[in-house]
């Protein structure tokens, strides 16, 4: 028991072996007439209707959360809210693990991973609402969930507010793009906007790797192929090289996880495909770090002259509050692929020669850093100060600018009142 003694949802009589619990979610959940005549209960209510009344709790519910000794939970615009669905207002270890084996209904396999390896990703549909990539996990003994709501539809450019200059990555022939950001920055969405593209533009192979499958793709002038992690290959690498021989102009690995992975992928590009996937790191600088840093360091060099002959764009995303409360806004660093670029990657940064450098001065090739946005978003009166510091890459030098910032509520940088000084001279 130890340190789970003392939580009213962790007592005695409802901890249970890891095994037992887990060979309890495989079963399906049964009370015997005896037990229900002998202690009358409320019916339990569908997982189902559990989940619609969570999507219909706000307009913008971006995931759901169930974990034992808190309400059912939505997230909407980055804050956690409680609901209320029925008689549930305080989840139990009993009522989690229920939801939890619901959604693993039929799914052998992710009852083999949450036994083995105590947590499973899956894919889970609601028909006629939503459909959800979840993961179900241990903690404390108990189960707990959470799930992602994937829009029904694929997000266009317009409804993202991308930069129409993104629009550009449909028309590669090959090389490597790079989506990356923390969970829920809206990397999938991002690039499922740019697969929609392609497949709309042009009579190209598609094959997509993820783990689960989030957006549903038809075939359009593009013929696309699904393929799911665990369902229809093992692993994000053997599915890579298979792809390498089926023919396909484009692939989509849903996230650049291993060194297997991350090699296959470069070598792909390599061979005439484009790749797109996704890392979880902030910014370029950082994405370069964790591909060359997945590799010995005697191999680190080669790496470096492959990525820079590779790579053609690392498109970096972060979800910031609106001061108006309303939602987020994206706020997008971009980073292409010209001659100053490939050099400092595969040279190294250093003083005064670093890829932040390059995208301060490469505007003329539609990059653009994040600070830069900020700054931006802060002169329309969408983001605050605060929120725009907090979200910084670097804070002394935005502190700065953001100091020079006008009074007035003209929403005009001193940047642009020098320049019009300058005209006026």
């Amino acid at each position: 028991m130890g340190k789970f003694a003392e939580h009213p949802y962790y007592t005695k009589t409802q901890l249970t072996s890891e095994s037992q619990l887990m060979d309890s979610i495989s079963q399906p959940a049964v009370v015997s007439s005896a037990t229900a005549v002998s202690t009358p209960q409320q019916p339990a209510i569908a997982t189902n209707s559990i989940l619609s009344a969570m999507l219909q709790f706000a307009p913008r519910v971006s995931d759901l959360i169930f974990s034992p000794g808190k309400p059912p939970q939505v997230e909407v615009n980055g804050t956690l809210l409680g609901v209320k669905v029925g008689d549930l207002a305080v989840l139990t270890p009993a009522d989690t693990k229920r939801i939890a084996a619901d959604l693993l209904a039929g799914n052998q396999k992710g009852i083999d991973l949450l036994r083995e390896q105590g947590a499973c990703d899956i894919s889970y549909s609601v028909p006629g609402k939503s459909r959800f990539r979840a993961n179900i996990f241990m903690q404390r003994g108990t189960c707990a969930v959470v799930m992602r709501v994937i829009p029904g539809a694929i997000p266009g450019f317009e409804m993202l507010k991308l930069p129409e200059r993104l629009k550009e990555i449909s028309e590669l022939k090959n090389g490597l793009v790079l989506v990356t950001g923390p969970t829920g920055s809206g990397k999938s969405s991002t690039l499922a906007a740019i697969l929609d593209l392609i497949n709309e533009k042009y009579a190209y192979h598609i094959v997509t790797i993820e783990d689960p499958i989030e957006f549903i793709h038809r075939h359009k002038k593009g013929t696309v192929h699904q393929r799911e992690l665990h369902s229809d290959t093992p692993s994000f690498g053997l599915a890579l090289r298979a792809a390498l021989r089926q023919a396909p102009k484009v692939i989509l690995v849903g996230e650049m996880r291993d060194r297997e992975t991350i090699e296959t992928a470069m070598e792909a590009a390599e061979t005439g495909h484009l790749v797109l996937s996704t890392l979880h790191t902030i910014d370029a600088s950082k994405t370069v770090e964790r591909i060359i840093g997945a590799f010995p360091l005697s191999e680190q060099q080669l790496i470096r002259t492959r990525l820079a002959n590779t790579f053609r764009w690392i498109v970096s995303q972060r979800l910031v509050p609106k001061k108006d409360g309303s939602g987020r806004a994206a706020v997008i660093e971009i980073l292409r692929s010209n001659q100053r670029v490939r050099e400092y990657l595969e040279k190294g940064e250093r003083e005064g020669r670093s890829l932040l450098d390059a995208i301060h001065d490469g505007s003329n090739d539609g990059m653009q850093c994040f600070d830069d946005e900020l700054e931006k978003l802060v002169v329309a009166g969408t983001i605050s100060h605060e929120t725009a510091l907090g979200y910084a890459t670097n804070m002394g030098n935005l502190q700065l600018v953001l100091s020079q910032i006008s009074e007035d509520g003209d929403g005009n940088s001193s940047h642009d009142q020098h320049m019009r000084s300058l005209v006026t001279i």
